[in-house]
């Protein structure tokens, strides 16, 4: 009992005499575990642990373990979890900017979105920021197709189709196709399908990909819509309490994870969406009428996003379109 004692003296004192003390951070994630933003999260937690040297862990918890996907930017504001991931345009309601990733065909590729990203970023921050978050990285999905079950030509034919929605882009695209939008968070959407309480969806063939949703619907098009991202974001508070070393090591992690985030994302657009193709449904470019129709739409929601945006939204996208 006396060693222990001294030990555990002797450790309490190491940590005084450096300044620093052992702290955990629970980091709630909306996607499976084997989604390539689950895993790329994960790295981020193991460098950030091996760059304080242990002084900071972070415990990923994806899936929606610890909160569902909605409740996760609440939750990390309200310093119910110092960390977490988030969906960011799922919260353009509350801030027209987070939607800026998710403006309908203003890009249509990773090299066009990272234009647009270097523009909105600090943008972006500072919107988080007001709501007492801190900007860590973040880490953009590939190119969005239509998930449906049945072929389609035409917007028309889309009219009374059981659309999930997981954003005010996504609600309002579901209006305008006259498509019936239907809430469900990433963590739902397989039971979701598998009820028939959705019958199509706009994603990514990674999202398609690792719900397995061949099972329930029968084709991917390819319409390359937007490109949003999955947000790492602090709450500002635990942020500002961390020494100065901590925080340089993690947003050195941060922007390790944001640089091999988009390679992974790069290289998991092709693999999963020949997965796609492997599971038998049937994968390609969409009709020509299809794409027209959408890109109307589109205009259509452009405009109203830039108004709600306002001189500041303007300016980012007016920036953007100059540098094409």
């Amino acid at each position: 009992m006396k060693m222990l004692t001294t030990a555990l003296a002797a450790a309490a004192l190491c940590a005084v005499s450096t300044g620093t003390r052992a702290e955990t951070w629970d980091m709630p994630m909306a996607y499976a575990a084997s989604n390539f933003h689950s895993e790329v999260g994960a790295e981020f937690a193991r460098c950030v642990g091996e760059a304080t040297g242990g002084a900071l862990e972070i415990v990923t918890h994806p899936s929606g373990a610890l909160f569902g996907g909605a409740e996760i930017k609440r939750a990390v504001q309200t310093g119910q979890a110092n960390i977490g991931e988030r969906l960011l345009s799922a919260h353009e309601n509350e801030n027209p900017l987070f939607g800026v990733d998710s403006i309908p065909f203003l890009v249509s590729s990773f090299d066009e979105h990272e234009r647009l990203w270097a523009i909105a970023e600090p943008h972006v921050a500072a919107a988080l920021e007001e709501d007492n978050l801190h900007y860590l990285y973040s880490v953009p999905w590939p190119p969005q197709g239509l998930y449906v079950n049945k072929p389609v030509e035409t917007v028309e034919d889309l009219k009374g189709v059981k659309f999930r929605s997981y954003s005010a882009a996504t609600a309002r695209m579901a209006e305008l196709t006259r498509m019936v939008p239907v809430q469900v968070e990433a963590a739902e959407l397989s039971q979701a399908l598998a009820t028939g309480v959705a019958e199509s969806f706009i994603s990514s063939g990674a999202t398609g990909y690792d719900r397995k949703v061949w099972e329930h619907l029968s084709h991917f098009y390819e319409v390359d819509a937007w490109l949003p991202r999955n947000a790492v974001f602090a709450n500002l508070d635990a942020w500002t309490g961390l020494d100065e070393a901590t925080r340089s090591a993690v947003g050195d992690c941060a922007a390790k994870a944001q640089a091999e985030g988009l390679e992974r994302s790069k290289a998991y657009t092709a693999f999963t969406v020949e997965g796609l193709k492997e599971g038998g449904m049937t994968v390609g470019r969409a009709p020509e009428g299809l794409v027209v129709g959408l890109k109307a739409i589109g205009e259509t929601m452009t405009g109203e996003w830039l108004d709600r945006a306002g001189d500041e939204g303007r300016a980012i996208v007016e920036a953007y379109r100059q540098g094409q």
